[in-house]
């Protein structure tokens, strides 16, 4: 018999080689409690979160709280069942309705996830003999999502105007295009020229696709994303997001103007083949969605915190993956991996959550620590995580 798990034994000799040297498992990380959307406590220690992607804190407010509270009194704990059958209740038209208030849209599907969001409607919008045109950046969903549909995948380079236009400019001009781009990328924390790339994708006749997860919230004047703060909400087809990052909840979301959308609940096959959220995750959701139609001083609060915690870096002499802060993601660059892990447990030791990134999530021969600001860190706080970065890095001989 071959052993089907005999082709990870590299990946496995290479965990536990590291676990040998003393380090913390960086994926093993258990939070035995939350006390904020920016406190937790892990290995008995208060710890300073900055890698949850709770860039709102939108997860201890009272009323999203009590929202799921209600429902899961009036309704139970789950669904049993698919959106097409017995699963949709009146807390998911509800959250759907919210998102079309949020982002001026006449429709919107929710999905289980944000992976499944992209997924499914990549994989539905495109399939064999079209094309998608995408970032070579691109979250994992987005390639599995074009993977599934069997469609012809374009890669143009990161973030480049010049490459995507001669990418599309080779494609045949009768050919389904659809161009996939991200608002926020998600490891280096650098945001996409979206007004110049919709206006080349929109030249070469293609539709356009923006997944808005790590910007629903915080970009534009009612926090809509990228889209909204380059002035191309109009020139979009679909906008693909998540609840498990600014709405503090979990789930994923497709909004669209496009007059044919509803079509997507009948052939979608990971809205139609999967259980539907709980109805206390959707109410929680609807909530969460209308209070960020209104927070502004939120918003105004974490860029602030942004600004703060990228200024303070880089004084240290950090490399960091942006020259200015451009997002709430904040990626300080690592020589290697050994260094990684021993800077990120330094941190941990010291009261301080970031991620640790590698490839395959990072480009090849990319590590670094990922830091997730929050509306609801203090500048107490970010003091703290900068001294804890100045020492670590002094233990680990970084500097």
């Amino acid at each position: 018999m071959i052993d089907l798990l005999d082709k990870f034994d590299g990946i496995v000799a290479e965990r536990q080689a590291l676990l040998d040297t003393g380090a913390r498992d960086p994926v093993g990380v258990v939070m035995t409690e939350v006390l904020s959307p920016t406190r937790a406590i892990i290995s008995g220690r208060e710890t300073i979160l900055v890698g949850t992607y709770n860039y709102m804190g939108m997860t201890f407010d009272p009323d999203v709280i009590a929202s799921g509270e209600a429902a899961l009194r009036d309704f139970g704990a789950g669904t049993t069942g698919s959106r097409v059958l017995n699963g949709t209740y009146a807390s998911h038209k509800d959250c759907e309705a919210a998102l079309c208030e949020f982002y001026g849209t006449k429709y919107a599907m929710v999905f289980s996830t944000g992976y499944q969001a992209n997924l499914g409607v990549v994989s539905t919008l495109a399939g064999r003999g079209d094309y998608v045109v995408l970032d070579a950046d691109s979250h994992a969903s987005i390639y599995d999502g074009c993977a599934m549909g069997n469609a012809d995948i374009v890669r143009f380079r990161h973030n480049s105007v010049e490459d995507l236009a001669k990418r599309l400019g080779r494609l045949p001009a009768e050919a389904g295009k659809l161009v996939v781009l991200e608002g926020v990328y998600s490891m280096l924390g650098d945001i996409a020229p979206l007004a110049e790339m919709v206006a080349v994708a929109k030249a070469a006749g293609a539709m356009v696709l923006v997944d808005e997860a790590h910007a629903m919230g915080f970009f534009g004047d009612h926090g809509r994303g990228v889209t909204e703060a380059a002035g191309v909400e109009d020139q979009v087809d679909f906008i693909i997001g998540t609840f498990s990052k600014s709405v503090g909840t979990v789930g994923g979301f497709c909004v669209s103007n496009h007059p044919k959308f509803e079509a997507l609940r009948l052939v979608c096959r990971p809205y139609v083949f999967t259980a539907a959220l709980p109805p206390t995750v959707m109410a929680s959701s609807a909530t969460s969605i209308r209070k960020l139609m209104h927070g502004g001083n939120k918003r105004q609060h974490l860029w602030e915190n942004t600004r703060a915690m990228h200024g303070g870096l880089r004084e240290l002499g950090f490399t960091l993956g942006t020259p200015e802060a451009q997002s709430a993601i904040i990626a300080v660059m690592m020589p290697d991996q050994e260094t990684t892990v021993r800077m990120w447990q330094a941190l941990l030791e010291r009261g301080v959550y970031v991620n640790f990134a590698r490839p395959p999530a990072t480009p090849m021969g990319t590590y670094l620590l990922r830091c997730s600001l929050c509306a609801e860190h203090t500048m107490e706080q970010i003091s703290t995580i900068l001294a804890a970065f100045r020492d670590a890095a002094t233990e680990v001989g970084l500097f």
